[in-house]
């Protein structure tokens, strides 16, 4: 973003100080840590801590300009300062304004898992090929994809955005604020119940990412998951598109295969072919669908489509191989865990050949509200001592799962530990001389990545 502070003014329906209205801003910022040389700085007015105090340290740092909340006293008189009724507000307002402005082609991007991914794997199809902008880190909310919006050049020809939520409305919001062509609904699963009740109300809330969609828009959606079937249902027909493996789905994956480098998987439906990822696992070569899809919207080849997935690189912790002591080979799946993820990641170790000897490390899932305790002891039933060498849980909700598993591992082949990692890696060292697969997978509360960085593992 580039604009003077009259133009900012004029988005906002708020008063510039004649003799500023010609200040450049070039970006917008509510974290002085962040700030950079020309940004708006944007305070809130909190409980526990009030912005405004920050004001001069980010003119210090080299801010343009400032918002300030109407009825806060203290400020600055002799910088530019545009007066606002809520900074909040303000700042999702210059977002749309400026979103007006742009010609770039929007992606909005949700689901319970693999939001993430599927971000870093449509933006990888794109960016070889056209000017490409995604979501950096978790600026997915309320606040992020405005400042997301907000930082976008305005050559920008494609922008990937990432879109979170807690409650009911959320999606809704960021849709009809980025207002994108093409959606994407990776899957349903079981994150957020506690606020929304039931996968239904999950459904539901995803499904909202289509109230902002333009006209003529597409919705990509994971076609095996029954439950949004009848939200594609209420689109224009032609909008929705499922993916998956399912019979019903337009694009379907037929087939994977893994290797140390990735995972090779074959398509049939709209694109016929063989594809491959640097990255592990069957539900990421079905995230990678959502990509196929949207690089043919845009009008690649499958044979560039094909180039650019091969390179494309993804946030770290996601089904990312790490090489250990005396070749082990770890599985850092560890960014985050719910149900569904931890069943793909564990039905990935089940069939691998990567390795004779197979682990898992496993940390608690969070955010599960009612249903913590059965969804940790439900996962019993993927555990098989023929299938898994081992198992290290890690956490107290991990208990639940301790007590249902006990007695069908051999002695020394299941480990759990509430609070204190040390058994786990204990655990892990001794298994190390054998070479085996050790799939890390749990809530990022649980930063279970910690482990490789243990004078045990390394």
């Amino acid at each position: 973003m580039k604009r003077t502070l009259q133009q900012i003014a004029r988005w906002l329906g708020a008063e510039s100080r004649p003799g500023w209205e010609e200040i450049i801003v070039t970006g917008a910022s509510i974290d002085t840590r962040t700030l950079r040389e020309g940004d708006l700085f944007i305070p809130f007015k909190g409980e526990q801590a009030d912005g405004h105090r920050f004001a001069g340290q980010a003119f210090e740092k080299g801010a343009s300009a400032t918002l300030w909340q109407e009825g806060v006293p203290g400020a600055p008189e002799d910088r530019p300062v545009l007066f606002v009724t809520d900074p909040e507000q303000a700042l999702q307002q210059m977002a749309r304004s400026y979103r007006d402005e742009l010609d770039a082609v929007f992606i909005g991007i949700t689901g319970s898992n693999g939001k993430t991914s599927t971000k870093d794997l449509v933006a990888g199809v794109l960016s070889p090929y056209f000017n490409v902008r995604k979501t950096e880190g978790n600026f997915n909310n309320e606040l992020g994809l405005p400042l997301t919006i907000l930082s976008l050049e305005e050559d920008t020809q494609y922008a990937v955005l990432e879109m979170g939520m807690s409650g009911f409305g959320e999606i809704s919001f960021l849709s009809e604020l980025a207002r994108p062509a093409f959606a994407v609904i990776t899957n349903i699963g079981e994150a957020h119940l506690q606020d929304l009740g039931s996968r239904e109300g999950i459904a539901k809330a995803k499904s909202e990412i289509t109230d902002g969609l333009q006209r003529g828009g597409r919705l990509f959606y994971d076609g095996d998951e029954p439950l949004l079937a009848p939200h594609a249902r209420k689109l224009t027909e032609g909008t929705a598109v499922p993916f998956g493996r399912g019979p019903e789905c337009a694009l379907r994956l037929e087939s994977v295969e893994a290797s140390e480098s990735g995972s090779r998987f074959r398509t049939s439906g709209l694109i016929s072919g063989e594809f491959e990822i640097p990255v592990l696992g069957a539900h990421q070569a079905k995230n990678a669908l959502a990509a196929i899809l949207i690089g043919t919207e845009a009008g690649l080849s499958p044979d560039r489509i094909r180039t650019a997935l091969r390179d494309v690189s993804l946030t770290g912790m996601r089904m990312q191989t790490v090489e250990g002591p005396s070749g082990s080979l770890f599985i850092n799946d560890a960014y985050n865990a719910a149900p569904a993820s931890v069943r793909a990641a564990l039905d990935f170790v089940r069939s691998s050949k990567l390795r004779s000897e197979k682990w898992v490390v496993l940390g608690d899932m969070l955010e599960l509200g009612s249903l913590e305790q059965s969804a940790h002891e439900g996962l019993a039933d993927d555990l098989d001592p023929a299938d898994f060498d081992g198992v290290c849980l890690f956490g107290p909700r991990m208990e639940a799962l301790h007590r249902k598993l006990e007695g069908r591992f051999p002695e020394g082949r299941l480990v759990w530990s509430g609070e204190d990692l040390s058994p786990v890696t204990r655990k892990l060292s001794e298994r190390l001389p054998n070479r085996p697969l050790i799939l890390l997978k749990g809530s990022r509360g649980m930063a279970l990545e910690r482990i490789l960085q243990q004078p045990d593992i390394q």
